[in-house]
């Protein structure tokens, strides 16, 4: 069979879903053609022109208008502005026949099976032979779909079932018939994850597929809990969020999110079709959920649900809740469980899990009867909606933001004791648990040799999760530990490359983590052919310790703190300067500290959704570890002779006087904290550090050798610092900045420019480091820099922009 490649995709509907999926197959530097219905009549606008419905700007309006809206929307459909110019729009009526030019085309209309395949009878007139046809329904089977199509057309069609929105929920599901090429199966699943960053799984074409079915379970588990055992609203979200490794919108805002109606419509669509299912009683909607939507209480999408945002009699915003027994709402209670509070201060998120579980308190019995009654429904599940229990972990983990899957929670609470308990309580597994446990088994994942396994049920055995090389976990490498301290662990990654990771809360980087960045390119260059810097929590790094800084400041021990910032500085010239590559592999947050390892790194592979920027300014303070330095550096080697030399120097310097950050690794590169033809970006986050790796053995195999420090970086002195100067003053006369800000500020244009110099000089890095260092601990001292930090670190957030 010939190679497949995706050059082109046709989007056929152009709503909330539609839209989006375009910009996003956009973002991945493909062209789209997205298509929707024409208008059936005017609106007043276009009556006032003259128009009529056989005008172009008419027949593309309803196309046009979803498609402003949805990059309008926040959060960003799109990794960079710019990959809107990679769609073209157009109506069904006069385009359909364009789609013969295309690769792919995906249906995203309304969830009827009348107007799909009305919609697929068109599909079938213009697409060429070969072209892959799916369909991007949430429910609807996808073999009716495809009833009276060509044996061709059958042969390439399955379910693509994306999630909202689909740049940042990272399940893509696939739904084959049996008519499905098994070829083509395969490709989705590899492009889905290579080229669309997606966690891609495999399921069967039964109600709700995985995720859904699922998902829309543990609510209507979570409403059952709630009657039975009187809780309210705020209780159930205090107790189903974060605290249990889910999205912070728990499970009643997740409704409110989701819409509550379109809730209802899949727990209706289950119980209706899934006769056999054992827990069929679950989906069906209590009363007080039928007074919901009868009332039109839908959530977001209505103004009102579960919660009801007000104006308070002061003119403040405030959000209300929902009782449910009288349909009233009132002020949100913060409530408090022993259990709850106990199991707070725990970071790992197993032995949280483990806390929570052991409460004595209605906590406890609510943790208890949920998971047992979650444990005993994904048991039932294999094999009607999948044969490998991973898929559905992985399902639940990409498509609904869970940190841990079902059976991967079950591994962490013990299978067999959890079992018998559950036993105990009613809530008995599938037959195939009590074989798994009599057969000696213990857990359904485990590492061996780096590789994760699961067991298989089908075969009584344990086999690699598919597809796994290109997914390197760094803690499944814990057997492999080359060193480690209270903070961090280095491992040995296989082909003599060493990987690097912290867990301390956010990311930050303090003293045990510079000691570990350190010791592993001391280790990786006594040995090993280099290393690579990554971690698996939610994100990469919120940056330096702040609160080392504050204490160190705030008891004005300036000697310490001079020694702490020169640590940083040295760490990073470390990783910069060293006899081996080191790499990074950023996601998610990578700010201020982590910004400045990244910029001195010799690669970056950071992943599609990384947030990165230097953002001390946001606390009254300049990158001190290396970024403020590294940025005039780059600013110097940018300059041209046709344009002014200020004008790279003023781009950087505003880039960290605002503490801007990059909404995405693509816009990364715009503010050149990435460097184009030399990093990279792993659009699926999960193929980072096996990215990295790869880039460790090119690097070394192409004959790396130690760099020098650079001692010729040109700084402009005088005459860019009146401009810089001019600029800050603006900005103070004009209310943008404060007179702490332009302090700041000044500070920072007095490092980018080499300091007072009376002409362009060429200067050392480490003569742009001292200087960097002085300004960073003049501004330590500064009464409103310590309110600035004090305040970051009362709300915990990280500092953002």
């Amino acid at each position: 069979m010939s190679k497949r490649v995706i050059k082109k995709v046709a989007v056929l509907g152009s709503g909330v879903m539609g839209s989006r999926i375009a910009c996003h197959f956009a973002g991945t530097g493909l062209q789209v053609l997205l298509l929707d219905i024409a208008p059936a009549s005017l609106n007043a606008a276009e009556e006032a022109k003259g128009l009529k419905l056989e005008s172009p700007a008419v027949k593309n309006r309803i196309v046009n208008e979803a498609l402003a809206n949805a990059i309008k929307s926040n959060p960003s459909p799109v990794f960079h502005k710019d990959v809107v110019k990679n769609i073209k729009t157009g109506n069904f009526s006069d385009n359909m026949k364009d789609i013969a030019g295309c690769d792919w085309v995906i249906e995203v209309v309304v969830e009827r099976l009348d107007v799909k395949q009305s919609i697929f009878s068109e599909v079938e007139k213009y697409r060429t032979k070969g072209t892959l046809v799916t369909s991007n329904t949430s429910g609807i089977p996808i073999h009716l779909m495809a009833e009276g199509r060509s044996e061709d057309f059958k042969k390439h069609f399955c379910g693509t079932h994306f999630f909202n929105p689909p740049r940042y929920l990272r399940l893509l599901e696939i739904i084959p018939t049996p008519e499905t090429d098994p070829a083509v199966v395969d490709f989705l699943m590899h492009y889905g994850d290579l080229y669309l960053g997606k966690t891609t799984v495999l399921c069967k074409d039964t109600p709700a597929f995985i995720a859904n079915r699922v998902g829309v379970y543990g609510i209507m588990a979570i409403f059952g809990l709630v009657e039975r055992m009187g809780l309210t609203i705020d209780e159930v979200d205090a107790l189903t969020g974060p605290v249990i490794g889910r999205p912070k919108s728990a499970t009643f805002r997740t409704a409110d999110v989701v819409g509550i109606d379109t809730l209802v419509k899949v727990a209706n669509g289950v119980a209706d079709n899934c006769k056999d299912d054992e827990q069929r009683a679950i989906f069906a909607i209590p009363g007080w959920l039928e007074k919901v939507v009868q009332n039109n209480w839908l959530g977001d999408k209505t103004g009102q649900g579960f919660f009801k945002k007000v104006k308070s009699a002061g003119g403040e915003k405030e959000i209300l809740t929902l009782n449910l027994q009288t349909l009233e709402y009132a002020p949100r209670v913060k409530l408090k469980f022993a259990t709850l509070e106990a199991a707070r201060p725990i970071e790992d998120l197993a032995t949280r899990l483990k806390a929570l579980c052991a409460g004595q308190d209605k906590a406890g019995e609510f943790y208890r009867q949920f998971h047992f009654g979650l444990f005993s429904y994904v048991s039932h599940r294999i094999p009607e909606i999948s044969d490998e229990l991973y898929r559905i972990d992985d399902a639940m983990k990409a498509g609904f933001g869970w940190e841990i899957g079902a059976f991967e929670s079950w591994d962490v609470l013990g299978v067999a004791k959890t079992t018998e308990a559950m036993k105990k309580a009613g809530l008995s597994p599938a037959a195939w648990v009590d074989e798994f446990l009599a057969a000696g088994n213990s857990s359904f994942y485990k590492v061996e040799n780096g590789k994760r396994l699961y067991y298989d049920v089908q075969t009584k055995s344990y086999k690699a999760i598919p597809g796994g090389e290109a997914f390197i976990v760094m803690r499944n490498f814990e057997d492999r530990t080359v060193w480690k301290n209270s903070a961090c662990r280095t491992y040995h990654l296989g082909d003599d490359v060493l990987g690097l990771e912290w867990y301390t809360k956010m990311g930050s980087i303090g003293g045990e983590v510079l000691e570990g960045i350190q010791h592993s390119i001391q280790l990786a260059e006594q040995q090993y052919k280099g290393l690579v810097v990554a971690n698996e929590g939610a994100n990469f790094s919120a940056g330096a310790n702040v609160g080392m800084i504050f204490m160190l400041a705030i008891e004005q021990e300036y000697d310490e703190l001079d020694m702490a910032i020169r640590l940083f500085q040295n760490t990073m010239m470390r990783a910069r300067y060293s006899s081996i590559p080191v790499v990074t592999a950023p996601h998610g947050l990578a700010l201020g500290g982590a910004c400045e390892l990244s910029l001195h790194s010799d690669k970056v592979c950071a992943a599609a959704e990384t947030y990165i920027g230097l953002v001390e300014l946001g606390v009254g303070l300049i990158p001190g570890g290396g970024g403020t330095k590294e940025f005039t550096l780059r600013a110097a080697s940018e300059m041209h002779e046709d344009e002014p030399e200020t004008i790279t120097l003023k781009n950087r310097f505003f880039s960290i006087a605002t503490a801007k950050v990059a909404t995405s690794a693509m816009e990364a590169f715009d503010m050149g904290i990435l460097r184009k033809g030399h990093d990279s970006i792993s659009m699926n986050q999960g193929r980072r550090i096996a990215d990295a790796k790869k880039s460790v053995l090119e690097i070394f195999e192409s004959g790396y050798t130690q760099p020098l420090q650079r001692s010729d970086v040109k700084v402009l002195g005088r005459s860019a610092l009146g401009a810089l100067y001019a600029g800050i003053n603006g900005m103070k006369t004009a209310n943008y900045a404060t007179d702490h800000d332009a302090l700041v500020a000044r500070k920072l244009a007095w490092v980018m420019c080499g300091g007072d110099l009376s002409e362009p000089t060429l200067v050392t890095e480490q003569y742009l480091l001292d200087l960097e260092r002085e300004a960073f601990l003049s501004l330590c001292g500064e009464k409103k820099t310590l309110e600035r930090i004090q305040g970051v670190l009362k709300t915990g957030k990280p500092i953002r922009n």
